[in-house]
Formats: structure tokens, C-alpha cells, sequence
């Protein structure tokens, strides 16, 4: 419920000062205001829709969704993720166009929004800092993103007051573009890594596997496929070797070693030889076998 609120909060912030940057835009005929407001609108629909989502994401299991409707907060992400990346690329676009065709600027205008810009931005992300979901990490991302362009427009208006270089605009907007596009290019990367339903990054198979081993009565392990739902709730499935009869002792103890791996569900296949199906097996670097 916190991340949702605090999602919406965001998404009113910037939505109202995108309205009036737009027209600061314009009344400063400063494409690095102008096309930050353009960059700001951009970022409201997509934390609308991630509000919406993020919502959505919060229903229970059902006999449609047997995972719940958690992916999509995730679904979320990718659309904020997606929004930003066109959006910095077209503002690179006009910002390089206007390199070569610099124009007046009010620069005490520009001064007196990116105070504005600094102080609404600032609040929008510390509002956004906590949550529990990929969807709000992207929200915030974007909050700080817009905290560092204003300040880089606050220190450039100032420095263009005294010198009246105004190539610095257009330098300053590709700037921050190309500084946000990497970065929503990486949180890009990290969304694939779920659907494409990558080991979670904090895992180490090899050394998860180890630690299972060591559990007395264990002979082997193996089928071990281990996915995040969002990037916050790891699950996990393996084949279990023992010849111990009372497996619901191992299969406790296996659940309370994969915690400590961040790993909150888990479906544990006994068995008491190893079997034939090898077409999802991993090969897995040579590990001893001690048990304690």
C-alpha cells in the first residue's frame, strides 16, 4: 500500500510541474527546460500506468494467475523503462539540432525553474526512496534522475548569466539525456533478466548447491531451476537424492537453507536414485560431498 501511495504522489508531482515547465520552456526559450517538461510528461503517463499496475500487482492467486498478479509491477517497469529511453533520445535529437542554431535565453527565468525543478524533484524522490517492488526502484530511479538535471540546469543558467554562452543549453540537456539513457537502459537489462527468468543475480548456483549437500542424508541435487517472480521473490525447484525415510525433515531443512538464499518458495522432488531426465540438467563445477 506504501508503494502505491507513493508512486501516486510522484506521479501527481510530476505531472503538475511538467504543465508548468512547459510553459517555462517557453518563456525561456531554453530547449534543456523545454524538453526536460516534454521528458517530465513522458515520465507522469508512465508512473500513471505504473500506479495502475503496481495495484493490480497487489491481487492474490487466483485460477487465472496461480502466482498472483505480481509481474505486473514488473509489467510496469518496462513501460516507465520504455517511455524514458525514446523520450531521452528525442530530447538528444532537438538538443543537438539546437547546437548548431543557438538562440536568446532568459537565464534568470531558467535560474528561478530550476530551483523549482531541484526542490519539487527532491520531494518526489524522497517520497519514492522506499518500496518493495522493481516498478517503484524505476520510479525513483527517475525522480533522482530529474534531482541531478536540475541542478546541472541550475549550475549552467547561472554560468550562462555571466558568460552568455548558450551552446551550454544544448550540452547540458545532452548531458543528463545520455546520463539517463544509460541508466534506464541498465534497469531495462535487469527487468529482461525476470521475464527471460535469469538466476537472481545475489544467487550462486554452485554455492547454493554446496550448502545443500552439507545437509546430512542428502546424496545429490539436481534439476535446480531457481527464478524471480519481480526481483524480490526468488523461487526454486530441484530433485532431492536421499534414501532417509522421513523426508518431510529433510525438506525442512533444504527450505530454511534456501531463506538464507532469499529464496521463499520452493518445490522439493525427492527421490532415491538419480533419474534418467537429463535435458534440463546443469552441469554443475565438481563439488564434495561432506555432511554434517
Amino acid at each position: 500500500m506504501k508503494t502505491e501511495k507513493n508512486i501516486f504522489l510522484a506521479f501527481i508531482l510530476n505531472l503538475s510541474f511538467s504543465i508548468i515547465e512547459f510553459f517555462g520552456g517557453i518563456f525561456t526559450n531554453s530547449i534543456a527546460i523545454l524538453s526536460d517538461s516534454l521528458h517530465d510528461l513522458g515520465d507522469s503517463l508512465s508512473i500513471g500506468i505504473s500506479y495502475f499496475l503496481e495495484k493490480k500487482s497487489k491481487r492474490k492467486a487466483d485460477n487465472t494467475y496461480t502466482y498472483g498478479y505480481i509481474r505486473y509491477s514488473v509489467l510496469g517497469s518496462v513501460i516507465t523503462t520504455s517511455i524514458l529511453l525514446i523520450g531521452s533520445i528525442l530530447v538528444i535529437i532537438g538538443a543537438v539540432k539546437r547546437l548548431f542554431n543557438p538562440v536568446e535565453i532568459n537565464y534568470n527565468g531558467m535560474i528561478i525553474f530550476a530551483i523549482f525543478g531541484v526542490i519539487l524533484n527532491s520531494i518526489a524522490a524522497y517520497v519514492t526512496r522506499d518500496g518493495d517492488s522493481l516498478n517503484q526502484k524505476s520510479v525513483n530511479l527517475h525522480m533522482l534522475e530529474d534531482v541531478l538535471g536540475w541542478v546541472i540546469v541550475l549550475i549552467g543558467s547561472i554560468i550562462m548569466n555571466f558568460t552568455d554562452i548558450r551552446l551550454l543549453d544544448s550540452i547540458m540537456c545532452i548531458g543528463v539525456s545520455i546520463f539517463i539513457l544509460i541508466n534506464a537502459l541498465k534497469n531495462l537489462k535487469d527487468v529482461l533478466d525476470i521475464f527471460l527468468e535469469k538466476i537472481p543475480k545475489d544467487i550462486d548456483l554452485d554455492k547454493l548447491k554446496e550448502h545443500l549437500l552439507l545437509i546430512k542424508g542428502i546424496d545429490d541435487i539436481h534439476h535446480i531451476h531457481i527464478w524471480s517472480i519481480d526481483g524480490f521473490h526468488n523461487y526454486a525447484t530441484m530433485h532431492i537424492v536421499t534414501k532417509v525415510k522421513d523426508i518431510s525433515k529433510i525438506k525442512k531443512k533444504i527450505r530454511e537453507e534456501l531463506q538464507e538464499f532469499n529464496i521463499c518458495h520452493a518445490i522439493l522432488e525427492t527421490e532415491e536414485n538419480i533419474c534418467d531426465e537429463r535435458e534440463c540438467h546443469v552441469e554443475f563445477k565438481d563439488i564434495p560431498l561432506h555432511h554434517h
